[in-house]
């Protein structure tokens, strides 16, 4: 295939990342380092409490949570790394949607240039944790995905507090294709540097549906039940207009095959602290 522009600004940049990235030492960990398997830039996120949930739905009571500290991928899993994966693995290519109307861009184990930094979709959950497993990574928490995108400021979206329908790719405001680039929308980037955790792509997490929020108290580090045939997803998609859906704490779910043109995922690696 051939490079596109865009792809090669890309590429740069990832280089000139890497070149400046070091592999993290205990209490020492850069702000910043790219996952060597699959080159995703990944930002960190510092161990401590944030607040979960606004109350503003029954499903999301605001409570408090605490995590270690891990890193988060700035941007979903793009088209170009799942390419590389499935060609390492021979791992279903992301060529069939669920729907009538959920196109896959990719035909067989192809995809066209142009939409090589666009995030990979049509992938359901066991797709996206075999890659992130791959990646030598593994799929965000709802808890780690919800602190990334509200920022340390605990925003309602990953921008602020209120909704402003430029600042990601939804239904009533798109840059021409269904989904845009990862590294589009630098108007709506996180407190913590992370894009399009509002919009383009709704995400896979790793929990399973069935928690319901505690009325208080602080939650270590919560995973959600261990068994369940729904997950959950976040951040909603270039499909939906209303506003609640982009909010950062609005729970989706779906069944675990489901293969969609709005789903996608970003990668978590985590720091294990020494005994």
């Amino acid at each position: 295939m051939k490079t596109t522009p865009s792809a090669t600004r890309h590429d740069t940049l990832l280089a000139e990342l890497m070149r400046h990235s070091l592999c993290h030492e205990e209490q020492n960990l850069p702000p910043l380092v790219i996952n060597l398997r699959d080159h995703s830039p990944m930002v960190l996120i510092a161990e401590g409490t944030s607040e979960m949930g606004d109350d503003l739905t029954s499903e999301s009571p605001r409570h408090t949570v605490h995590l270690d500290t891990y890193y988060i991928g700035i941007y979903t899993v793009t088209n170009r790394q799942y390419k590389a994966f499935i060609d390492e693995t021979g791992h279903r290519p992301p060529s069939q949607g669920a729907w009538i109307d959920a196109v896959s861009v990719w035909r067989d184990d192809q995809y066209p240039a142009e939409y090589a930094d666009h995030p990979v979709v049509c992938v359901s959950w066991d797709d996206a944790n075999a890659y992130a497993e791959w990646a030598g990574c593994r799929l965000p928490t709802e808890a780690e995905w919800e602190k990334a995108a509200r920022g340390p400021q605990g925003y309602l979206y990953p921008w602020g507090d209120a909704w402003d329908e430029t600042r990601c790719q939804n239904r009533d405001h798109r840059t021409g294709e269904p989904t845009c680039p990862v590294y589009a929308m630098p108007e709506g980037v996180s407190g913590y540097g992370t894009f399009n955790q509002s919009g383009n792509v709704c995400e896979w997490c790793a929990d399973r549906e069935g928690e319901a929020y505690p009325p208080g108290g602080v939650r270590e580090n919560p995973s959600g039940p261990s068994t369940g045939s729904l997950r959950h997803d976040r951040g909603s998609c270039w499909r939906y207009g209303d506003p609640v859906a982009f909010r950062a704490s609005t729970r989706s779910t779906s069944i675990a095959s489901a293969l969609n043109d709005f789903r996608g995922f970003r990668l978590v690696k985590p720091i294990h602290k020494k005994e």
